[in-house]
């Protein structure tokens, strides 16, 4: 968990930078070249994730899905091993090791819901699978709300931010 709260910015940064989420995500600070707009996105939904539970149940449904992810990720690694065979790889590790990371990440995710049935982590999957609903019509068919160029404007304006084909280097 501890990575992840460094890494969490910068991810949100790179996502909105491809187009992910909202634009003004993508932007950094104009003296200080930091992706302020996604840290401080990020930060926030730290914060409400907090406010109606407590501290071990965040981290236990956070390690759910976390594992689900990275279990998933193994999965298709595994996939595209069999069936792009051919393919350039910058790097190639043993299949061993994806197996291993696989099965680990199936018994994480299961494990908790056998000890423990709860039902919160159905919620935590209708969560993410609630994400489609948002991917299809912006990600997919790149429909954008009425308004948005204005409040990226605005708030370009109130964070001192910019987007980084904009930048001056050094």
């Amino acid at each position: 968990m501890n990575g992840t709260i460094f890494t969490s910015g910068r991810l949100t940064f790179v996502a909105a930078r491809e187009g992910h989420m909202v634009e003004i995500l993508s932007m950094v600070h104009v003296k200080h070249f930091t992706p302020f707009p996604a840290v401080a996105f990020t930060s926030l939904l730290a914060l409400f994730m907090i406010i109606p539970s407590n501290f071990d149940q965040l981290v236990n449904y956070f390690s759910f899905t976390a594992w689900l992810f990275y279990g998933l990720v193994m999965l298709a690694l595994i996939a595209l091993r069999f069936s792009k065979r051919d393919a350039k790889r910058p790097i190639k590790i043993p299949i061993v090791i994806p197996i291993i990371v696989l099965l680990a990440s199936v018994y994480l995710v299961i494990a908790p819901i056998i000890d423990e049935p709860a039902l919160e982590y159905l919620y935590a999957t209708m969560f993410i699978l609630a994400g489609l609903l948002f991917y299809v019509p912006f990600v997919h068919f790149k429909y954008s709300l009425p308004g948005m160029t204005q409040f990226t404007i605005f708030s370009q304006c109130i964070m001192q931010v910019a987007p980084t084909d904009h930048m001056p280097l050094g």
